[in-house]
């Protein structure tokens, strides 16, 4: 280790005040030794060597099981899709969702349909989009099937004319889901066993066989042509041909356009009501074969 002592000798500092008369010198303290210590390059390195950076923290990112949505993906002309259960009406046709972007646009339209009536609440956006997400993912689940349920999203599409192509998100303008069910031991009609055992035993007689009709929506831009009506035309054939013989609804009791839709289609109320329904202000409606 090399020291190398510095010392300065005393300074007078010479400062002039107002009355020139008077002459002042200050006395200034030395300045104490330092002290340089010179250390070899190798300790140096040998030091820089010996610090321990924190390594930062790197998340484990999980690939996502959901494919990759393609909202500018253009519609599967009618040629290429081998489907002999759709229905054709006017400028339209009505057929069970085949690709993912049809069924997000399809819950798409049902957070419009839900936040229609709030549109000018500042965070509607943002509902909607969580809204369809999550309704995008409840879509998936129920059409693979669980307690011998089968569910179908049905959805209603433009007809292309020649030469024009249409996006999945333009050519989408209604949907509804259609579910098979059956009824539960000691039921007459959905829901009537309000507290039913966990493990309650299905019934899986044909007599007990229905299909169960819901989230019937039609875009803004398409209404009054016949969509929703077409839809559960084809809802109820479809139910029909997979063996139900009662095929029902709910609507709410403030809901009287749709009400008057089912009225014309052949839907009775259940007379007998449940606290359920009374409690949620529905009507549970049955059509019968």
């Amino acid at each position: 280790m090399l020291t190398i002592s510095i010392h300065k000798p005393m300074l007078l500092r010479y400062s002039h005040v107002r009355i020139r008369s008077h002459q002042k010198f200050h006395k200034i303290d030395p300045i104490p030794f330092v002290k340089m210590e010179a250390k070899s390059s190798q300790t140096r390195k040998m030091e820089e060597l010996s610090v321990k950076h924190p390594t930062p923290f790197i998340p484990k990112l999980e690939p996502s099981g959901e494919p990759d949505l393609q909202f500018d993906r253009l519609q599967t002309s009618d040629q290429d899709l081998v489907q002999e259960k759709k229905f054709e009406f006017g400028r339209f046709i009505a057929r069970e969702a085949i690709l993912d972007e049809e069924l997000w646009t399809a819950a798409w339209l049902r957070a419009e349909s839900h936040w229609e009536d709030r549109a000018n609440d500042r965070f509607a956006d943002s509902y909607k989009r969580k809204f369809s997400d999550q309704e995008f993912n409840a879509i998936k689940r129920r059409r693979k099937g669980e307690y011998g349920q089968k569910c179908s999203c049905i959805i209603t599409v433009r007809k292309e004319p020649k030469n024009v192509k249409y996006t999945v998100v333009k050519s989408v303008v209604g949907t509804l889901d259609l579910s098979i069910r059956y009824l539960l031991d000691g039921e007459t009609f959905p829901g009537e066993r309000e507290k039913a055992p966990p493990f309650c035993s299905i019934n899986r007689t044909q007599s007990n066989r229905y299909g169960y009709i819901s989230n019937l929506c039609v875009s803004k831009a398409a209404r009054c042509q016949g969509i929703a009506s077409s839809m559960m035309h084809f809802a109820i054939r479809l139910a029909l041909l997979e063996g139900a013989e009662q095929v029902y609804v709910h609507v709410h009791r403030k809901n009287k356009p749709a009400q008057e839709l089912y009225r014309k289609m052949g839907f009775e109320m259940v007379e007998k009501a449940t606290s359920q329904l009374e409690e949620e202000q529905t009507y549970l409606l049955r059509f019968k074969a």
